[in-house]
């Protein structure tokens, strides 16, 4: 956490200058007064400048990497996070030995840690940051395996002539499924059952 103390002859001055000697915008800092400024006997004997304390504002960045490396530094394991800042989103790609604990049977654990990083960071926050966590490239491989998988069962679906039924999925993964196979004029998928058990259903068009 960066702090500035500066002093002026009023508090604007003293702001002004921790922040020109911080290169941020009164936006990203909070404002503690030390000392308001007095003007002494006939304005001149006694006079004490203003004097503040200027805190820099822990970004989304910090405060999710701050939480993964305390829950990393807790289940004892060496990882490396590579930070990635985008206008609209973040992410975080974990890399190290033996991280499979932190995906999970297919990504539950990932998903539910990355719950937990975007409920923290955006706790409070009026404008919220999307957080992407990631392990050693796993949400791009998972991608790839489940639009391979919506294609071959597409093809299932529309040679049998009958509907064929996914296992249950997060949000995401079904969206994945969605998406692969939006463009397909044979087929049309939807999804059906409730949370966590909701599931696609991939039917042949008559």
């Amino acid at each position: 956490m960066k702090v500035v103390e500066k002093t002026g002859k009023t508090v604007e001055e003293a702001v002004g200058q921790a922040l020109q000697n911080m290169g941020v915008s009164i936006d990203d800092v909070e404002v503690e007064i030390i000392e308001e400024p007095t003007k002494g006997i006939l304005g001149l004997f006694g006079a004490k400048p203003a004097r503040v304390k200027v805190i820099l504002k822990e970004g989304a960045s910090e405060k999710a990497v701050d939480l993964l490396n305390n829950i990393i530094k807790s289940m004892n394991l060496q990882v490396e996070l590579d930070v990635v800042e985008k206008k609209d989103f973040l992410t975080i790609n974990l890399k190290g030995p033996e991280l499979g604990i932190l995906i999970g049977r297919r990504g539950e654990t990932l998903d539910a840690l990355q719950f937990l990083v975007n409920l923290s960071v955006n706790k409070n926050k009026e404008v919220r940051r999307k957080i992407i966590i990631d392990v050693e490239g796993y949400r791009h491989r998972r991608e790839e395996t489940l639009q391979k998988l919506a294609v071959k069962l597409a093809n299932k679906a529309k040679q049998r002539g009958r509907s064929v039924v996914l296992e249950p999925m997060s949000s995401q993964e079904r969206r994945i499924i969605h998406t692969a196979l939006q463009g397909r004029d044979d087929i049309y998928t939807f999804s059906e059952g409730d949370e966590p058990y909701r599931k696609i259903i991939i039917s042949p068009k008559k």
